[in-house]
């Protein structure tokens, strides 16, 4: 489902600031070398991320599902000097990409690769964060909130990708769907759940906030 015409996205994305040299390089080799390319951030809303990024000056930031790095170097724009962005994924051979874009960007010595079951990882995490991007496997989206809202301070935000699946939100549910079963449940419980307050946004998928009360 595309819910702006092509003509109106790039007109956004015109009227947006630029993408930087950098991620247009690592979307490039994505496109090159990567299965799923479709899975990169982009522009418009990798501009987004870093905007809010900056407006909320992250000390500590925390990405679940980091494919190339595209969306971990937009957060890492805003992140304070003296922070730190810890990136968790389950693909090894995604990690040589990731290591070598982040290095370019300045950001290198502040961004921390996790591989492995982020529901394993996060526990082990001894810091309290300012920012969360939620992009990995849809059916544990609701495991995963639940163990990053221990370890967010107040006032912190949690963002979630994909909430809208490409319309599938909104359509018959077949009952063999347990991705958009999973997604359906995970957007009810942040509109009701008392510790954050949310809203969803019609960004590219689907881009939840939640400010953590």
């Amino acid at each position: 489902m595309h819910f702006l015409s092509p003509t109106l996205e790039s007109y956004i994305c015109d009227n947006s600031e630029d993408e930087p040299k950098l991620l247009q390089e690592l979307t490039r080799e994505t496109h090159l070398k990567v299965l799923r390319p479709r899975m990169l951030t982009g522009h418009f809303q990798g501009r987004v991320l870093s905007l809010l990024s900056k407006i909320i000056h992250p000390k500590n930031i925390l990405e679940i599902g980091t494919y190339t790095g595209y969306s971990a170097l937009c957060l890492a724009e805003g992140i304070q000097k003296d922070g730190q962005l810890h990136t968790i994924d389950v693909n090894e051979e995604l990690l040589e990409i990731q290591r070598t874009y982040f290095d370019k960007s300045g950001f290198g010595n502040q961004m921390v690769q996790h591989l492995g079951n982020a529901l394993e990882i996060i526990p082990k995490l001894a810091l309290t964060f300012d920012l969360v991007f939620i992009d990995a496997e849809k059916k544990e989206y609701s495991q995963y909130f639940e163990a990053v809202i221990q370890k967010m301070r107040p006032g912190g935000v949690i963002l979630s990708d994909n909430v809208l699946w490409t319309g599938k939100v909104v359509e018959t549910l077949d009952p063999k769907d347990k991705a958009t079963k999973a997604l359906l449940e995970y957007n009810q419980m942040l509109k009701e759940h008392p510790k954050v307050e949310t809203v969803l946004l019609p960004i590219r998928d689907g881009l939840t906030l939640s400010r953590v009360l």
